[in-house]
């Protein structure tokens, strides 16, 4: 990582390049990919991750229907605060027809249960656990004070937890062992005071925030991946009534759509090639799985590839890959062939300014678009299948809607969206920064690495000043979903080329390609304190591709 005060242009192919010919990251590649050259990386895209394959009989396509997520009541309101809260549990659910499939939830549910939300009302939501693991929880694109951030060392613990007297059970450490478990460095504490451990937390959201979809899960240092595996996910959504005056498709006619893949073993279970199935002590997975864990089945809100009944009319999808590492090229397709645009009203973080028109919409881990898609032409009886360009055999279907009926449709799609998205100019920008995303080693072993460096709770990686506006420019070697914390960003470039479509509007992650060097510009605005950016490939980020930000 480096910091430069000066604006210039980047010459971004020349420093995608210096990176993957590093040596760190061609070892990295030949490690992870199979590749030999930086070059052939370039010319033929890996896929990321490695498939599990299930062990049970499917079910056929788009027999399942699609089930919405409940949406969770306060258990008070007082002073103007709506007060929640989610027990994280143990259960047993029909995920595959006719088969039990042990789950760690929020609430009994996989997704958790939806929370709703007005924008500028604050929100407390208290957890407990229930869990046999300690559990971190972190409210994606919030902006969120320090405390309730969910940094991956402020545990909530559970009852039984081995050194729960000293607030450190579940933490790496360094080699060391602590609380009778097994530990990595020190450097698993923010610093000695900082690392809070509770049974019972209180996160406090106030959203003051764009109207967009947000989702909550679980951040526990070096076991994120399998934790969000076994279930750890739900939808948070915030709503104003600027938005709510748009027109756009509500009610049964707003569909969240959380996207995910799983594998299932014999007995019915979730497979994971996690190194210490119990999540307890040894984290990390499988020699093959390096690069990351991808399922066989696709989910959509815990459904394998469901079907949705729809009125011939627009629907408002609000999408979120919430997988650990696959990534979707999303198309509708009727059963004629014809592909419906894919309107997009909204990203990361919030409303764009116009919609932007797709025919197919690439989505990595960890980002979300607000589409709206048109049912009207389809006639009834017909079927549009969500497809998956990126997948083959089973996972390149997503789900289908079944048009059921001609129905009224008083939405629209304003050609005005929003007046408020930020628009940070290059000249505002303070200082520039780099940062490369790559293959490394780390302990010892195998790891991915942000400025050749893997995670150390106990390092301050990055100090910026509240209300600067910097650029930050970032290389990958392979596919990394960059996640940050607090903060919304605009991609400005790509390859030194203007952004893609899809990269209109506000966001708070960004898919880099393999050799590709995107830029970002945003204030750091908000809340002092201390925050990440990371890879959204969850297995990335629990073996170190991930970094400390402190806001002062």
């Amino acid at each position: 990582m480096s910091d430069h005060g000066d604006d210039r242009p980047v010459r971004a192919r020349d420093l995608a390049r210096r990176h993957v010919l590093s040596a760190g990251g061609a070892l990295g590649l030949v490690a992870f990919t199979g590749l030999t050259t930086a070059h052939a990386l370039a010319r033929r895209p890996p896929r990321t991750g490695a498939a599990l394959r299930s062990e049970v009989p499917l079910p056929p396509p788009f027999q399942v229907p699609l089930p919405i997520p409940s949406v969770l009541k306060p258990v008070g309101t007082a002073g103007g605060i709506d007060r929640y809260e989610i027990t994280q549990r143990a259960t047993t659910a029909e995920i595959l027809p006719g088969v039990r499939t042990p789950l760690w939830t929020y609430d009994g549910t996989f997704p958790g249960p939806t929370i709703e939300s007005r924008r500028g009302r604050p929100v407390t939501v208290r957890h407990r656990n229930e869990l046999p693991v300690p559990t971190v929880v972190h409210l994606h694109g919030g902006r969120t004070p320090a405390a309730s951030d969910g940094y991956p060392t402020d545990l909530v613990l559970p009852k039984a937890w081995p050194g729960r007297a000293h607030g450190m059970g579940g933490m790496r450490m360094g080699g060391m062992r602590m609380g009778g478990m097994h530990m990595s460095g020190i450097s698993g504490m923010r610093d000695p005071r900082a690392a809070e451990t509770r049974l019972v937390r209180d996160y406090a959201f106030p959203l003051d925030q764009r109207p967009t979809l947000l989702w909550y899960h679980d951040h526990r240092m070096d076991f994120t991946a399998p934790a969000i595996w076994r279930g750890l996910a739900g939808l948070h959504i915030v709503r104003d009534d600027a938005e709510d005056a748009l027109g756009l498709p509500s009610g049964h006619r707003e569909l969240p759509l959380m996207i995910t893949d799983r594998a299932f073993g014999a007995g019915g279970e979730l497979r994971y090639p996690a190194l210490d199935p119990s999540l307890r002590e040894r984290p990390g997975v499988q020699e093959p799985y390096l690069a990351g864990v991808l399922g066989d089945v696709i989910l959509v809100n815990g459904a394998p590839w469901p079907v949705h009944e729809v009125d011939a009319a627009r629907y408002r999808l609000r999408v979120l890959n919430a997988s650990n590492a696959r990534h979707y090229d999303l198309e509708a397709v009727t059963d004629d062939g014809r592909r419906l645009d894919l309107v997009q009203v909204g990203a990361d973080q919030g409303l764009l300014a116009a919609p932007v028109v797709h025919r197919s919409l690439p989505i990595a881990p960890a980002e979300r678009y607000d589409l709206v898609v048109d049912f009207a032409r389809v006639p009834v009886g017909g079927r549009v299948r969500i497809v998956n360009r990126l997948g083959s055999g089973r996972t390149r279907d997503v789900m289908a809607f079944r048009v059921a009926r001609k129905a009224r449709d008083g939405s629209r799609v304003p050609r005005v969206l929003s007046s408020d998205v930020p628009v940070w100019r290059r000249s505002e920008a303070v200082r520039v920064r780099d940062f490369s995303f790559r293959a490394g080693r780390m302990d010892g072993g195998h790891g991915w690495l942000i400025g050749g460096r893997p995670f150390d709770p106990a390092r301050t990686d990055v100090t910026v000043r509240l209300g600067d506006v910097e650029v930050w420019r970032l290389v990958a070697d392979v596919h990394h979903p960059v996640h940050l914390h607090l903060v919304g960003f605009r991609v400005l470039s790509r390859d030194g080329g203007p952004p893609l479509p899809h990269d209109a509007g506000l966001k708070d992650t960004v898919s880099l390609r393999p050799g590709e060097a995107v830029e970002i510009i945003t204030r750091f605005d908000g809340y002092r304190g201390r925050y990440l950016f990371h890879c959204h490939n969850a297995e990335h980020e629990d073996m170190g591709m991930m970094a400390n930000l402190e806001v002062v």
